[in-house]
């Protein structure tokens, strides 16, 4: 029986047909690695993930976490998963081999990933957290915090945390209060609150490692004012944990859903508890004081990149399990047959439920797809050949990373709604398990940096970035594409042409006059309307890979590719000659009026 989690045929044509991951195994980094390795990686995960994360996904739902005297309380089976995933390696996946990692490119590793985010996202966030605060640590910390912080948490055996926001504060950085006081031992005393923080106190582990944005006395206001610290839950000492730091869980937040990760209310130097006999959290300063947030950016690119990932992969077992329904579901009779002696059909016979089917695969393979790219540029921006081509895919990852973001986001959620549309009353109600995943993957457009956070970062910073390299680069790959497959599908080859010029003439046109208010004014339309066209341009990339392929799965590839650049592709030509007319609607609005 195939799996409903995700499908693994698809999986092995992205990774090996279309973007050539063997290929990786000629550089130095990755020589230790074969198709072999890939395979059993993916198979292991597979494994893990339909064995160990998925049975409990919709108990971790039904049972939240709670606060019991203090303690936070956590279905059982969500530390045993996560124990049963460190043990298996995986969470030094792609780290150096000195700090116990196999060096497996991270396009593996993101592929491997994704099992565990489709059959279970929210007990996957701790292990997306935990990866991102040890990779961070590792780039930008000194080796002995690295040795005594990062080493536990790939085994294992501690967790970690980003706290940025605060419950007055949340993207606008900025104005974060949250201080930091130097002491005399060279270490800080922290004094706030945070908020929403994800996996901020539990028992699952020895040890959770907070990497804490705060403001210094001597850097002053927004966001150079910021500086990062490391903030242990036990203060460490030689030999093993020391004492209980200043950091105070106040309480939970109960979210509609991704329940199953613990979300939390936070008080930093309270005074609860007093390590060395005084009130603060003892926190250690990573890097230079005042540039937390650059630091900081390099968790929050990657959990970011991370939750679009959790947007396809949830949209995509959602659509399996539409899929699956539709083939199994008698109901009604074909279009035009009108002799009730005829026998019913499974409803994926009638035309609409084919759309709804058709359209939610392409959102989610697109999704894959683009998440699976970026994931090939990372590779590509630290180990390609020359200097010149790991700085261009490290420009064109900057560019797509919002896109990675926002767009499975946006439309992995359609896909859920689409999945409780073919399932009818039955995926409505709260026994079906795509009621739960539309409610999970809601978040995503929220966390990590908004939907609109995302369209001011593209359209704002992202398309200018270095005289607009990222964006050429992304131009011309699209034509690239269209020239190969000209032959085959020259009418799609054509649109996307069409598109490639039109990303270029709008963004020009956005900002000609310099205008930074009337050319954000539609940031949004600009990140969706690009979005769209950067996904129709990954199928038409899968669609060339099909080439000379026979077979239902690359007739799959084929139809889907035609269909999203016919009947999906063209709804952004609205949105292109609304940002090309320089409407400002939205700027100018009296507020009165709504």
């Amino acid at each position: 029986m195939s799996s409903l989690i995700l499908s693994r045929s698809d999986l092995d044509f992205m990774l090996y047909e279309w973007l050539d991951v063997t290929r990786l195994t000629q550089r130095d980094r990755y020589a230790g690695h074969s198709r072999e390795t890939f395979d059993a990686i993916l198979s292991l995960s597979a494994q893990i993930a339909t064995e160990q994360f998925a049975p409990h996904n919709r108990a971790s739902d039904l049972q939240e976490p709670t606060l019991e005297d203090g303690t936070v309380r956590i279905l059982p089976e969500v530390s045993a998963a996560l124990h049963t995933f460190a043990e298996s390696g995986l969470l030094a996946a792609t780290m150096d081999e000195e700090l116990g990692g196999s060096q497996l490119p991270h396009v593996v590793q993101q592929a491997s990933f994704l099992w565990f985010q489709a059959a279970n996202l929210a007990t996957a966030g701790y292990v997306m957290l935990t990866m991102a605060n040890a990779h961070l640590l590792t780039a930008h910390a000194a080796p002995d915090v690295v040795e005594t912080y990062v080493t536990p948490m790939v085994e294992g055996r501690w967790f970690g945390t980003m706290c940025l926001s605060e419950p007055d504060v949340g993207s606008s950085l900025g104005d974060l209060t949250t201080r930091a006081e130097r002491q005399t031992d060279g270490t800080f005393r922290l004094s706030g609150t945070k908020m929403w923080i994800s996996g901020g106190d539990h028992e699952m582990s020895d040890n959770i490692v907070h990497l804490v944005l705060a403001r210094t006395g001597s850097r002053g206001l927004g966001t150079r004012g910021l500086s990062l610290f490391l903030v242990p839950k036990w203060l460490v000492e030689p030999g093993g944990r020391g004492e209980r730091n200043d950091v105070t869980l106040v309480g939970l937040n109960h979210k509609m859903g991704y329940r199953g990760t613990v979300n939390t209310v936070l008080a930093f130097g309270a005074g609860e508890h007093r390590p060395g006999g005084l009130p603060g959290a003892i926190g250690y300063l990573i890097g230079q004081e005042g540039h937390g947030l650059a630091y900081m950016f390099h968790m929050m690119n990657e959990t970011r990149i991370g939750v679009g990932a959790g947007a396809a992969a949830l949209g995509y077992t959602g659509y399996l399990h539409a899929l699956s329904h539709a083939r199994t579901r008698v109901q009604g009779r074909e279009l035009g047959a009108k002799d009730p002696r005829k026998p019913p059909v499974p409803i994926i016979r009638h035309p609409d439920v084919r759309r709804m089917l058709l359209a939610s695969k392409s959102y989610v393979e697109g999704a894959v797809a683009l998440v699976l790219y970026a994931a090939r540029l990372l590779d590509e921006s630290k180990t390609a050949p020359t200097e010149t081509e790991r700085r261009e895919a490290g420009l064109f990852l900057d560019l797509l990373t919002p896109m990675v973001k926002s767009w499975p986001s946006q439309w992995g959620l359609a896909a859920h709604d689409l999945a409780i549309q073919v399932l009818g009353g039955s995926g409505y109600v709260r026994d079906s398990p795509v009621e739960q995943f539309y409610r999970d993957n809601r978040l995503n457009p929220i966390h990590e940096g908004t939907h609109g956070i995302q369209a001011l970062d593209l359209l704002g910073r992202k398309v200018r970035a270095a005289e607009g390299t990222g964006l050429r680069l992304l131009v011309g790959r699209m034509r690239a594409t269209a020239r190969s497959v000209r032959r085959d599908l020259p009418d799609e080859a054509a649109v996307l042409e069409k598109y490639a010029d039109r990303i270029l003439a709008v963004t020009e046109a956005l900002w000609a006059t310099g205008d930074e208010c009337r050319a954000l004014a539609n940031a949004a339309v600009y990140l969706e309307a690009v979005g769209h066209i950067v996904v129709a341009w990954l199928w038409l990339e899968q669609a060339a890979a099909c080439r000379g392929r026979e077979g239902t799965f690359y007739e799959g590839k084929r139809t889907t590719a035609r269909y999203f650049l016919r009947h999906e592709l063209p709804r952004v030509d609205a949105q292109l000659d609304l940002l090309e007319s320089g409407d400002c609607l939205l700027l100018e609005l009296d507020d009165s009026v709504l």
